[in-house]
């Protein structure tokens, strides 16, 4: 792939983009073709149009999905372990009992919310979705079972909020290393606009989706009867201490992966390298799911064959999550390679606006072209850094840009990103669903968090 050079231009590497997503719809919604396949075929249709050498195509395919699932496989399938470990002792009966208690039950969503956005502040948004389904999913029960997208919205929108605009968060923090912004303005400026963001693109938003569409609640993680069925079941106080292990260990490995990038710590010391490496959002919840399995298995008399079995009964429901979002992140590594982000960035690097609305039009155009929320944050930042340089900005209007082309980069998820297939087989949605909910809450949290860059 080092000695080919993409010969089309964005024009028509746009057209067939756009044919390839028009084709997966087709496909998966009028012809009822398996997410899967649809992706597969598709995607290696796309490489044919785009000019991919034919000797490099299946590589290409195979590179696409393996770098997706290389993350997705790991993080699915150990929370889904602690999500079942969770649910069939019956502690996330309890934890929701606690919280509808404490709460309230019109609350409910509300708390979970914030707990997502507290959760999400150190942990990426894909690890700490996994690990708060199961809490999810217990509430949503409790409550009826036919609400899950009040409750589901709500929390993914708070992981999605904090991903896409708070450093240590690596799209963020990479824009503000281009643009020259000052990290610290940047989060705060984060913060302050992260409830707000959240408030509006998910819990408000939540509540419309609901409303429109009424999902019962998946048995991912286990189904009403564990709860019923669950003897001698933990406090809710140990079950919020287990779900607070990855949490923290996550939170060690922000902590000494910043401080050493200002100079603060030696990374180069092995006690910060081990914990460091203990914080990786895989270990510490490979770290979760043992300390889990201790406490919930074995100290409540769970053990041997018994609690083998109740940890593989984890692993077969999510194998669909895992391939169909393998392959949607294959369809985004196509398209990618193809080099439509590069021809994109270079027509849309001079089009004479003012420059907190190109950068977060471009980062937009790139995050519908390609599907990754990194890479268009990442590529629109490196293209607007000149411009910003030149317009000697203050370090509120430089964190303002910062926010405002991390908005673009979280506009409208499709089919082309592997987060749209995620989330929405993790709620069960089919992709007529996961496109009127997901993909809209992504376009209003977008629209939203560009409001303030213009402002300032």
């Amino acid at each position: 792939m080092d000695n080919w050079t993409q010969t089309l231009g964005a024009g028509p590497l746009l057209g067939i983009a756009a044919g390839a997503i028009a084709l997966i719809l087709v496909l998966v919604i009028v012809f009822k073709l398996h997410a899967f396949l649809t992706l597969i075929i598709v995607s290696a249709l796309t490489a044919i149009a785009t000019g991919i050498p034919t000797s490099e195509i299946a590589n290409t395919l195979i590179s696409g999905f393996g770098s997706t699932l290389g993350t997705v496989a790991l993080l699915v399938g150990l929370g889904a372990m602690l999500g079942r470990l969770v649910e069939s002792s019956g502690g996330a009966r309890v934890l929701a009992d606690k919280m509808i208690e404490v709460f309230g039950e019109k609350r409910a969503p509300f708390a979970l919310g914030i707990a997502s956005l507290i959760m999400g502040f150190p942990i990426f948004f894909d690890a700490g979705l996994i690990v708060m389904l199961p809490i999810v999913f217990a509430v949503a029960r409790r409550m009826g079972g036919r609400s899950l997208l009040l409750y589901g919205i709500s929390a993914a929108g708070a992981f999605s909020v904090m991903h896409v605009f708070l450093p240590p968060h690596p799209g963020p923090v990479s824009a503000t290393d281009l643009l020259g912004a000052n990290i610290g303005i940047v989060l705060l400026a984060g913060l302050i606009v992260a409830f707000p963001l959240w408030y509006v693109s998910g819990y408000l938003w939540a509540k419309v989706a609901n409303a429109r569409n009424p999902l019962p609640v998946l048995s991912l993680f286990g189904d009403e009867k564990d709860d019923v069925q669950a003897e001698n079941p933990p406090k809710a106080s140990t079950v919020m201490l287990i779900l607070a292990v990855p949490l923290v260990l996550i939170l060690m490995n922000t902590l000494f992966t910043t401080l050493g990038t200002f100079g603060a710590v030696d990374t180069e010391n092995p006690v910060v390298q081990a914990l460091v490496f203990v914080g990786t959002s895989s270990i510490a919840l490979l770290i979760s799911v043992l300390v889990a399995a201790f406490v919930l298995g074995r100290a409540r008399g769970v053990r041997g064959s018994a609690l083998e079995k109740t940890l593989e009964s984890a692993l077969g429901p999510i194998c669909s999550v895992v391939l169909i979002t393998g392959a949607g992140g294959m369809f985004g590594g196509v398209l990618r390679t193809s080099g439509i982000g590069d021809a994109l960035s270079q027509t849309l690097g001079d089009l004479g606006l003012p420059v907190v609305v190109a950068a977060w039009l471009i980062a937009a155009i790139l995050r519908l072209a390609q599907g990754s929320a990194t890479v268009a944050l990442v590529t629109a930042a490196g293209l607007v850094a000149p411009a910003v340089a030149a317009a000697d900005y203050n370090p509120v209007q430089l964190a303002a840009v910062v926010l405002a082309t991390a908005a673009g980069s979280v506009f409208a998820g499709h089919v082309n990103d592997s987060g749209f297939w995620l989330v929405g087989r993790l709620m069960g949605m089919d992709v007529k669903t996961t496109l009127k909910t997901w993909t809209v809450q992504q376009a209003i949290e977008s629209l939203m968090g560009f409001a303030p860059g213009v402002i300032v």
